[in-house]
Order: structure tokens, then sequence, then C-alpha cells
């Protein structure tokens, strides 16, 4: 009788790694790093405070390619670090900022989602993985924009107006962007491995 080997289904990108706790480790500190990297694209555009910045394209790559376990202690590392003191925040800066909290809450509530999302499949085809990031771009709103509200004192609407609205078009970008890229890179893990 002869056994025939089954190939190993990958939940998520980063599953191409053979899983192990340095494996795992390296992961979660090199995506950190990532985001932290991509934050230093930033600049703002006057009235705005929240600054246009490509930390959330590097969010959302983490949260759809990492696994749930894996993003969501990158997040907490990239946040808990950050408000420790690492310069790795937007603009080389760090601490506690108010205005922003919320923002960052809401990179922890996207990549647990997306990562999620992505495990059961949504990140394979071109559709699909730009249904994803547009999602996570709502998750990071979700918490970020009433944060905001508060912080400010002002409506929930005006929040909308200055930490929404003007980014839109710029998530919508990333969003495209990621969602071409991920379901390529799918495309060549496959090919290259023979599954």
């Amino acid at each position: 009788m002869s056994t025939v080997a089954v190939p190993t289904r990958r939940s998520v990108l980063a599953d191409v790694v053979p899983r192990s706790l340095v494996a795992d480790v390296l992961l979660v500190v090199g995506a950190a790093a990532f985001v932290g990297l991509m934050a230093q694209i930033s600049f703002y555009i006057h009235p705005f405070v929240v600054p246009f910045t490509g930390q959330t394209l590097a969010v959302l790559l983490v949260g759809s390619t990492l696994g749930v376990r894996r993003a969501l202690a990158s997040m907490t590392l990239y946040v808990a670090a950050g408000l420790a003191g690492l310069p790795w925040f937007a603009g080389h800066s760090s601490g506690y900022s108010s205005l922003l909290f919320g923002y960052l809450l809401g990179f922890v509530l996207s990549v647990t989602l997306m990562s999620w999302l992505a495990a059961r499949g949504n990140d394979r085809n071109v559709v699909s993985a730009l249904g994803l990031f547009v999602i996570g771009e709502l998750a990071i709103y979700a918490l970020g924009v009433p944060w905001l509200a508060f912080d400010l004192h002002i409506s929930l609407a005006q929040a909308i107006t200055v930490g929404m609205t003007p980014y839109l078009i710029f998530d919508l970008v990333k969003a495209v962007f990621a969602g071409v890229a991920l379901p390529s890179a799918w495309r060549l893990v496959e090919r290259t491995s023979g599954h």
C-alpha cells in the first residue's frame, strides 16, 4: 500500500515560510518594522490634521499576509514600541498622540479582520483582494474617525470631513496596488512550488 502525499494548503502567504518560533518572531518583528518604515513616507496637507502616510499600505499588507496571530502580534508590537518611545510613527514621532491614537487602534482591528478574511481565501484573486483591502481601510477609519471627533470635540460628520474624506483617493490607490500585488504573489508562490 502506498501513501499519497497531499500538498499542504497555505492559509496565508506567510505560511510559505516553514513554521517555527524563530520564523514567527522574525515575521512579527519584520512586519512591525515594515510598518514603521512606511510610516516615514509622511506629509501633511493644510488644513488637515492627520498625516498622509505609507503606513496604511504596510498595515494592509501585514494584515493580509501574516495570519491572525502574527498580524495581531506585529501591530501590538508596533503600537506598544511606538508608545514606549521608538520613533517609528509617522515623521519619526513616538509616544501617545491623543489625536491619532484611534487610527493606531484601527490598525490593530484592521489586521485582525483582514488576516481572518485572508485565511479564508479572500486574498487569492484581484476582486476579492480588492474587497479585502477596502474592508481593511474601513476598519482603520471605524476607530480612527470617531476617536478624532471625540479628541477634537467635533461632530462625527466633521471628523469624517477632516479625518477620512481627504484620504480616500490615496487609500483607494493603495487598495488597488495591494489588491493586484497579493494575488500576483500567490500565483508566483504556486508556480515556484509546483502547487
